[in-house]
């Protein structure tokens, strides 16, 4: 049924895989699929943005969320999942719709929100990857 799940997650936020990591793993183990990990970094390139930090700043938090999502792969997944990390920049809903369909996600999984911080990923960028996203998702509650 599923060959292709995607998991977006937040490196500096647990609760965004804690709970949906294992149900991504489990569905990748039981259809025999693909697991894709991925996580969005903010798009510094905006003049607004982009005043306020060091030319430097923005490959460094490229650099630190790759290995921060290399390490959540190897210390996370079994392995007799297949697993691969993406990395995207930009607005979080837009990239994980434009991954979803460029990987071509049979379904995505996502965490619903991180408690007691406000919404992440369930609030607008859950809901809009609800309504936008053309195959199934699978929101996980806490």
């Amino acid at each position: 049924m599923y060959k292709t799940v995607l998991l977006p997650v937040d490196l500096d936020e647990k609760s965004s895989w804690e709970k949906a990591l294992p149900v991504a793993v489990q569905l990748c183990r039981d259809y025999g699929a693909e697991l894709h990990l991925m996580t969005v970094i903010p798009d510094y390139g905006m003049t607004v943005v982009g005043q306020y930090f060091r030319p430097e700043a923005e490959q460094e938090l490229a650099d630190r969320a790759w290995r921060e999502l290399q390490a959540l792969i190897e210390a996370e997944v079994p392995d007799d999942v297949t697993a691969n990390a993406i990395m995207h920049k930009g607005s979080i809903y837009q990239q994980i719709i434009e991954t979803g369909t460029q990987i071509g996600a049979d379904l995505i999984v996502m965490a619903s929100h991180r408690p007691a911080v406000g919404d992440f990923l369930l609030g607008p960028n859950a809901a809009k990857v609800v309504r936008h996203y053309d195959r199934s998702v699978l929101v996980v509650r806490p």
